[in-house]
């Protein structure tokens, strides 16, 4: 069968990227083409793929999303394909993948009534819609079950097309055997001494992952603590107003800002704590990654996947409302204490061996393959 897989940007460091190349890998080893809509693709084509590069151009995103779901469309009318896949919302999909929140609840919650007068809002409402509306055919995957409710109340979504999945996090993420030597060699590299403290700090969009927030309590430190700890941050994003911050702030040594890179795992196990103060986060894959590795995890509970780090006792969850102060003390709190640190790892690395933490893709693929998906209606 030949599969069309939809998604605006490809870049191998972003989480739904890299589910969505791990699931279109899972089809393909099953014997089935697969063809890729895109406007951009950074990174190497995977074998046997059909790259289609949106020639779409706008102005605004909202405009290029528009030009690209209707030349996508009319491909789809020329050389039709047994399903299409999505990876963001747009109209015209057998299968969403629902990686991103609910926008509608996020333009009620986040923003002022009148960014609802834009034409943005129009249009990203609409293509959500065209998902979630009763009358869509969309079946939808669901990575996190937080955000159901908001779609469900929002458009009345039947219950029954959404799909939940387990988590899929990579093998690679896991602590293998040598991982003291491991993290001897990347401290090493690092110039990070016996007493010195390493905060990590994971994922691209910077300002929805709350770094701005990692680095006020960073500079919150008690004076003795501050000067054994540095934070690095990775991701693509723009560091600059962030490095600004640590400039302003005292820390211009203590904070450095990497681009996305393929050696994670190494970060992962070099590193003392994880710090992910997310915004708002449908899942927060980071979080499992460092519970795999043994690293312990502070974040905020608005990340869908936060349950997993308090069942497994694998960290501290920051409570809403957010308080930078409750942040701050929680950071002071965990750094000072390496017994807590070690009791959480160990935690963190038993849940490890006993969840479902890693099968995300494959059951993507079952569900993908599985399904008869019904002709979608045009919106």
């Amino acid at each position: 069968m030949q599969l069309a897989f939809c998604l605006y940007k490809y870049f191998p460091f972003g989480g739904l990227q890299r589910d969505f190349l791990r699931i279109a890998l899972a089809c393909q080893a099953r014997g089935h083409g697969i063809r890729v809509y895109t406007l951009e693709w950074r990174g190497k084509r995977p074998a046997g793929f059909e790259l289609v590069r949106v020639p779409a151009r706008a102005w605004w995103n909202h405009s290029r999303y528009r030009k690209f779901s209707a030349w996508v469309q009319a491909d789809l009318a020329r050389r039709p394909v047994g399903r299409v896949i999505g990876f963001n919302k747009m109209p015209g999909l057998d299968i969403y993948y629902a990686a991103d929140p609910c926008y509608e609840e996020m333009a009620h919650t986040l923003r002022n009534p009148l960014y609802r007068l834009s034409e943005r809002y129009r249009h990203f409402a609409a293509w959500e819609r065209a998902v979630f509306a009763p009358e869509s055919r969309t079946e939808i995957l669901m990575i996190s079950g937080m955000q159901q409710p908001f779609f469900m109340r929002h458009y009345g979504t039947p219950a029954e097309r959404f799909h939940p999945l387990p988590p899929g996090i990579s093998p690679d993420r896991r602590a293998p055997p040598d991982a003291p030597a491991i993290r001897a060699a990347f401290r090493a590299e690092f110039g990070l001494g016996d007493d010195d403290l390493l905060l990590l700090q994971i994922g691209s969009g910077f300002k929805t992952k709350g770094l701005d927030r990692g680095i006020k309590a960073l500079a919150a430190l008690p004076d003795a603590l501050r000067a054994r700890t540095r934070l690095i941050a990775l991701g693509d994003d723009d560091p600059r107003p962030f490095l600004r911050q640590a400039r302003a702030l005292g820390l211009g040594e203590r904070v450095a800002i990497l681009r996305g890179r393929e050696d994670v795992p190494r970060f992962l196990l070099g590193g003392d704590l994880l710090i992910h103060p997310a915004y708002n986060e449908n899942t927060g894959t980071v979080l499992l990654e460092a519970l795999v590795a043994g690293l312990p995890v502070l974040a905020t509970n608005v990340c869908g996947y936060a349950n997993y780090i308090a069942e497994a006792g694998a960290g501290h969850l920051v409570a809403t409302p957010f308080a930078q102060k409750a942040l701050d003390t929680a950071l002071a709190g965990l750094l000072a204490d390496p017994e807590a640190r070690a009791r959480h790892a160990q935690s963190a690395l038993a849940f490890a061996e006993q969840a479902d933490l890693y099968s995300l893709h494959e059951k993507a693929a079952d569900f993908i393959l599985d399904y008869r998906c019904e002709p979608p209606k045009n919106v």
